[in-house]
């Protein structure tokens, strides 16, 4: 606020006159110095914070809380796949297929349907072999799997013609073909199998297979 100016009439009010400068100019610098020590105070205050929050990076994107459901656990479809095929290849070695085989000269196997011209050209060779699977000399538990995974494996690349070689039995006890018989029971229960034959003598003869499979697309009919 700024002080009326004084009248001077005599010497006394002049020494009034005097003593009010110098006690505004008194005031005047209190100020200033109180002013000067408090902005000295902020600064240092300022220093001692920078001093112990040290080195800071600006940030460039404002931090966002995650906040999307965690993904639910894969679903398990190929080992659920394997245990369904599993669970089908638990073949029974009691079926009867005494009214399944052909009673021809070797007994051989067409799914209800099926021509038998289709077990005549298997006999004559006229599909060509894709692939073999030999269960010769393997116990009846290991021939099983086996020859169910094959199947299964063969069906699934699209093979068609197959060999399985199950053996004579000439080493069997009482040299009587057990697995053969085995064989014929397993292979009537897989679905990928349409017809099989006993092997022509080059291939095998009695003591193998040749068996055709469904197509890979389609389950009925043949190609």
């Amino acid at each position: 606020m700024t002080s009326k100016p004084l009248k001077v009439g005599s010497l006394a009010e002049l020494k009034l006159v005097k003593k009010e400068i110098a006690a505004q100019a008194e005031r005047a610098a209190q100020a200033a110095a109180q002013h000067a020590l408090e902005a000295k105070r902020v600064k240092a205050q300022r220093s001692l914070f920078q001093a112990a929050a040290g080195l800071v990076t600006r940030l460039h994107h404002q931090p966002k809380a995650n906040l999307r459901p965690a993904p639910p656990d894969p679903h398990p479809k190929q080992r659920l796949l394997d245990e369904a095929a599993a669970l089908r290849e638990a073949l029974s070695d009691e079926v009867d297929v005494s009214s399944l085989l052909d009673t021809d000269e070797h007994l051989s196997f067409r799914r209800p349907g099926v021509g038998i011209d289709v077990a005549q050209k298997l006999r004559r060779g006229e599909w060509s072999i894709q692939r073999q699977v030999d269960l010769h000399g393997l116990r009846t538990d290991e021939a099983r799997e086996a020859l169910g995974s094959f199947i299964r494996e063969a069906h699934k690349q699209g093979i068609r013609c197959v060999r399985v070689v199950h053996g004579k039995g000439l080493s069997s006890p009482g040299k009587t073909p057990v697995l053969k018989d085995k064989v014929h029971r397993w292979l009537v229960q897989k679905s990928e199998v349409v017809a099989f034959v006993q092997a022509p003598r080059a291939h095998g003869g009695g003591g193998a297979l040749v068996v055709l499979l469904q197509p890979l697309r389609h389950r009925t009919g043949l190609r």
